[in-house]
């Protein structure tokens, strides 16, 4: 496939100017002249340079790599009929769609902008963490940022003790036959070429606690509603999990409360101090 300058230029051009500031958990500010977004947000949005993608606008740029347009994508918070069309524009094949796919949807993106006072995150079916808010980072780390196979908590939880640490440890035991569960169900759907079925494969011969609760067949397993965190700062918080589904990208939001008048109320309060926003401000 080769690439249409024109056509991909006019194309992000007219997303920018559709979309506004509060789209996408901006402030508008007093002194905005521009319609939708300027070409520095989205630049911002996606994780590039502004002269890269100003060049990309005037149709003079280079070829972007899928994972440039990847961002892109995200940062305009295109559909992911939107997604597919940028990447053949771009000369790409259009990544795959389902379970594999790291595009969230707009509408899931708009949800989580909102959150920004609260541990939130955006996770796959494999429970690779895609998006945090500012307070999520503070809660569980930055674990966005993290590649491979470790970016699943699952695979964490057997590939690196030290994850643990994170979670009551009374609920440990019960957490590992919860990972081993999903993932068995995840496989199984998925099939034997699936990412799900490579975990299987990695983990089998490198942990024997989850050789032995694989052995079991143990299916059907479901988060609990309540969960017992033990911050490194704060340490133990018991938080309420709620959960958004997108069946068709099979990502979740999963979103952290305490009870109103709580400790663990009060030491989100105190967490707020410890988000990168506030850091880096």
């Amino acid at each position: 496939m080769a690439i249409d300058r024109a056509a991909l230029a006019g194309f992000l051009r007219l997303r920018r100017d559709s979309l506004q500031p509060e789209d996408v958990g901006l402030g508008r500010g007093q002194r905005r002249r521009t319609e939708g977004l300027r070409r520095e947000e989205v630049a911002a949005l996606s994780h590039m340079s502004a002269d890269y993608y100003a060049r990309l606008e005037r149709g003079d740029g280079p070829l972007p790599s899928a994972q440039m347009l990847a961002s892109i994508a995200q940062g305009l918070h295109l559909t992911i009929d939107e997604r597919d069309h940028l990447f053949r524009l771009a000369g790409h094949q259009p990544p795959e769609r389902g379970g594999a796919s790291e595009h969230v949807s707009p509408g899931m993106l708009r949800i989580l902008d909102r959150l920004q006072d609260t541990p939130a995150e955006i996770v796959t079916e494999l429970g690779e963490t895609l998006r945090q808010t500012p307070l999520g980072v503070a809660l569980t780390g930055d674990t966005a940022s993290i590649r491979g196979p470790e970016r699943s908590l699952g695979y964490r939880w057997f590939s690196d003790p030290g994850s643990r640490a994170l979670y009551a440890e009374e609920e440990h035991e019960f957490l590992s036959r919860l990972w081993v569960s999903g993932l068995r169900e995840v496989s199984a759907r998925r099939g034997s070429g699936s990412r799900a079925a490579g975990f299987v494969e990695a983990l089998l011969p490198r942990s024997a606690e989850f050789r032995e609760l694989w052995d079991r067949h143990e299916v059907g397993l479901r988060p609990r509603a309540t969960k017992h965190f033990v911050h490194a700062e704060l340490g133990p918080l018991e938080l309420t999990c709620q959960s958004l589904l997108d069946p068709e990208q099979s990502h979740a939001l999963l979103v952290y409360t305490a009870v109103p008048g709580s400790e663990s109320q009060e030491k989100l309060r105190l967490l707020s101090a410890l988000s990168p926003r506030t850091l880096s401000s």
